[in-house]
């Protein structure tokens, strides 16, 4: 018992939580002097023109669609296609400058990790500035790093012909040479939607406006994804308010990073719509449960609404309900933490739940199937190595193979993934019990858990991160947490192919060649002019000492 206890984090002699170590205030700090304005200008300008070379790029290099390809055949728009090389090179190029731009951006963001040293930082405007400038160019890019956008499309056709597709795939519903169905990758033309009821109901709307024009259909699908991501810039910084984090920290880290800009905005995933919902009814409801007032009259108005917008998260895609968890157990303790008072909570969140999913469920005529544990379980088709476990699994059936004894891949991965899931599990309620007895800001119980589920996940794709690193972003400040999510979201952001699919060796062996040579030169150009440099923000900070 008492060891149970002590495991739980109940047995009352811990002063605090070994997971906020992590977190420390961290004060709001002046705006910066003209020297790094015009830095940052410059930083803004390289970032930018990253940007630009990658939507150039992607009109040969981006998951173009097999069909109704808009720039096939044309004489200047449709030379990258005509050289794949090229194109390839172009993009890599510019997605490097634009982590490299990042990177840079996070000296007037965070300075240096030196603890309780005083820096200046960036403006909330020149921050969302920034942001737009990069962003833009993507927009109205084709997609790039991933096909999803074209299941998507095919998944929302099947529900607008009212079949189920938590039944039947786009080849069993629209058939094999259907345009949509030509457009999605073979492992997913048999598979069933594994998306909530809410993405394909609003896919409905989408099919209804374009019908088979893809290319309208990409961005629309876009627009929603931008939406996601307005929620993400809205609901970040005062999530970061409410935890002493600087807004614009949280800002660089959550929303300006490459993740973010290449998989959610350029690679139109649904994550972004997932995420906007959920830290903005985050936000909401922890105005009412972290408020003065009782909860009631607008107080209640905002608890609710808060929790509505979770569950409508949750629609899009499921894990996100692990919020509501979290802002139970705030909510629990708020009311004195009792286990009545966890009930009461745990009652109260449920019941909002339950109406919301069932409304949605079954207003979009889509019914409860996506609840299911085969359609769940859909993305485990995919072996990702960026699974712990499956990675164990795949590593151990490769040395049986070597070893002569066979490929047991199957069968470890049957064991690694139940004991993960296990661990995640044990994760997941040590950080509720964290939050109901004070220990740590649900908010950061919230990242600390899904970061942990993301790396016990059977399948992770490179997005999946932001899962964890946008809600840590706004409560996590410590230097163990920050340098290991600057570090993951650069490399990361390189390593997937900007076709969403496989090149030639030889092909990514030459771009990434050009684009050390060409990224090596423009950083010799602009070393006066940029911050690349480690001391220039420690002379400019002298200078305002002595000053």
């Amino acid at each position: 018992m008492t060891l149970g206890r002590r495991a739980l984090g109940i047995d009352g002699r811990h002063h605090g939580f070994e997971v906020s170590s992590l977190h420390g205030d961290e004060p709001e700090a002046p705006g910066l002097n003209p020297r790094e304005t015009a830095q940052l200008r410059g930083v803004r300008r390289f970032g930018a023109t990253g940007a630009l070379l990658m939507a150039l790029g992607a009109l040969g290099a981006g998951a173009q669609p097999v069909l109704q390809n808009p720039v096939q055949g044309l004489r200047i728009l449709g030379l990258p296609a005509r050289m794949p090389s090229v194109a390839m090179t172009i993009t890599l190029t510019g997605s490097a400058m634009v982590v490299l731009a990042w990177l840079l951006l996070g000296r007037f963001a965070i300075g240096n990790f030196r603890e309780g040293t005083a820096i200046r930082r960036l403006t909330r405007s020149q921050m969302d500035r920034t942001l737009l400038m990069w962003v833009i160019p993507l927009t109205v890019a084709p997609p790039m790093f991933s096909k999803d956008v074209y299941s998507y499309l095919a998944q929302s056709e099947i529900a607008a012909r009212g079949l189920d597709p938590y039944a039947i795939g786009p080849a069993g519903a629209l058939g094999v040479d259907h345009v949509l169905t030509r457009t999605v990758p073979n492992i997913w033309r048999d598979t069933p939607a594994p998306y909530g009821p809410l993405f394909l109901w609003i896919g409905k709307g989408i099919s209804a406006l374009t019908g088979e024009n893809i290319v309208a259909g990409i961005f629309l699908h876009r627009l929603l994804a931008l939406v996601g991501v307005a929620l993400i810039v809205w609901a970040l910084p005062r999530l970061a308010k409410r935890c002493g984090v600087a807004s614009v920290t949280a800002l660089w880290l959550g929303a300006a990073n490459p993740l973010l800009l290449f998989h959610l905005v350029a690679g139109i995933h649904n994550e972004a719509l997932m995420l906007g919902l959920m830290l903005a009814g985050m936000e909401i409801a922890l105005r009412a449960v972290e408020g003065a007032d009782p909860i009631r009259g607008r107080s209640l108005t905002y608890l609710l609404s808060g929790v509505a917008l979770i569950a409508l998260s949750s629609t899009v895609k499921i894990p996100s309900l692990l919020a509501l968890g979290f802002l139970g157990m705030a909510l629990a303790r708020r009311w004195g933490g009792r286990v009545r008072s966890v009930v009461a909570a745990a009652a109260l969140l449920l019941a909002v739940t339950a109406v919301v999913v069932l409304a949605v469920s079954l207003a979009s005529g889509l019914g409860l199937g996506w609840l299911s544990l085969d359609t769940l379980g859909t993305a485990n088709e995919v072996r990702s190595w960026m699974s712990l476990p499956t990675l164990l699994g795949l590593g151990t059936g490769l040395a049986g193979v070597l070893l002569g004894l066979g490929d047991h891949t199957t069968a470890v991965l049957s064991l690694t993934r139940p004991i993960a899931a296990l661990a995640a599990a044990f994760v997941a309620l040590r950080m509720l019990v964290a939050v109901l007895v004070g220990r740590i800001h649900p908010v950061g119980a919230l990242g600390v858990s899904l970061g942990v589920l993301v790396l016990l996940f059977p399948v992770v794709q490179p997005w999946y991160l932001l899962w964890a690193v946008i809600p840590l972003a706004a409560w996590a400040t410590r230097p163990a947490f920050r340098l290991p999510a600057i570090a993951f979201s650069s490399v990361v952001s390189l390593m997937v192919m900007p076709n969403g699919g496989e090149y030639q060796p030889f092909v990514i062996v030459q771009a990434a060649i050009v684009t050390i040579l060409v990224c090596g030169s423009l950083i010799f150009v602009t070393r006066n002019r940029l911050p690349w440099r480690s001391d220039s923000g420690a002379s400019n900070q002298r200078q305002t000492a002595d000053a």
